[in-house]
């Protein structure tokens, strides 16, 4: 287990970020959010896989009305996302919103923050500041040269700041750009700086392949020196995707346990069997599996189980046959067609 950065502890509805709570995965909504039924359906679909806490955009007046209806409708945290119209975060707030996120680069003036976090304090609601290097301040981009690290952490301390000198203290922050080492060193100059809660992220990663591929390396990073209390996973792609990511990201980081985990070896020549095919149906089969454990599919009967003695259970297949093992112990040897279910009937008659 990484040793992770001591922040302050917030409360989100009924999930707390930061202070040593377990890391949280989000996402955000993509449908029209004046659509209440298919925002709700959208978050009962995020809620089923796993998500704890759920952004709505709330970009209009009639956004703000329906985020009120859909609030009743669901019994996830629910965060309202405002850019530009404070009044907005107002009427959001009034209508049940468990957390504010405003960027400081597109809210306007000091006293319009001001304005929004009285009214928070007052329910009792915490704001995430978020800075994405994209919507940075004019002064802050001439007078650090761009979007660097250094102006993204300089954006988040100057709200954070504001926000403290009123003694507002709940107070999470992101730090985003859609350049992974800039985000790891944003990330880290911050962590140095303040003790707020850091939500994590890559911003505009990209498409479902590449950006889980640049999430998977920004976040692990940050997340591996200890830093980070909640994560989102940016994709253009179903937001259910997020989330499934999200929590693969902490669980092979070891920060979650839930559902099974799968270990598979690479495919070598000295393979004989349709490892791929095993594999991949193990993983689909797997997935209706809640309680943590780690499976292992490997190509070779003679070094499998040897390499796969942590995992709770395994196949590992030769030339028309396989052999079934627990915690390294080989069970029986079956025909190659008959390894994956009996190594379920092995897990569900354990499980009994």
């Amino acid at each position: 287990m990484y040793t992770r950065n001591e922040t302050r502890c917030i409360t989100v509805g009924s999930v707390k970020i930061g202070g040593g709570s377990p890391v949280t995965v989000q996402s955000m909504t993509n449908t029209d959010t004046r659509d209440v039924q298919a925002t709700v359906s959208q978050i009962q679909s995020l809620t089923k896989a796993g998500c704890d806490m759920v952004r709505v955009a709330v970009q209009n007046s009639e956004a703000a009305v329906a985020f009120g209806d859909i609030r009743k409708q669901v019994d996830i945290p629910l965060i309202a996302d405002i850019h530009f119209r404070h009044n907005l975060a107002l009427r959001a707030l009034e209508s049940g919103a468990d957390k504010l996120r405003i960027n400081p680069g597109t809210i306007g003036s000091v006293s319009k923050v001001r304005e929004i976090a009285a009214a928070a304090l007052e329910r009792k609601v915490p704001i995430r500041v978020g800075v994405n290097s994209g919507s940075l301040k004019k002064e802050l981009l001439e007078r650090f040269g761009g979007p660097v690290p250094e102006a993204l952490v300089e954006s988040a301390v100057e709200e954070v700041d504001i926000l403290d000198e009123m003694g507002f203290h709940d107070v999470c922050v992101s730090i985003k750009s859609s350049r992974v080492p800039d985000t790891i060193t944003a990330n880290i100059m911050f962590a140095k700086r303040r003790n707020n809660p850091l939500h994590v992220g890559i911003t505009e990663a990209g498409t479902l392949s590449y950006g889980t591929i640049k999430s998977s390396c920004g976040i692990g990073a940050i997340l591996a020196m200890g830093i980070g209390d909640t994560i989102r996973v940016s994709l253009t792609a179903d937001p259910v995707a997020e989330v499934l990511t999200g929590l693969s990201i902490l669980k092979a980081m070891k920060l979650r346990s839930m559902g099974a985990e799968l270990i598979s070896c690479p495919t070598c020549g000295r393979t004989e069997i349709d490892l791929i095919g095993l594999a991949e149906e193990v993983e689909r089969r797997a997935s209706s599996l809640k309680k943590p454990l780690v499976i292992a599919v490997m190509g070779c009967t003679v070094n499998g189980p040897g390499e796969a003695r942590e995992a709770d259970y395994g196949i590992a297949g030769g030339k028309g046959f396989g052999i079934l093992f627990r915690k390294g112990k080989v069970v029986s040897k079956l025909p190659e067609h008959e390894l994956v279910d009996r190594l379920f009937a092995l897990i569900e008659a354990d499980e009994e």
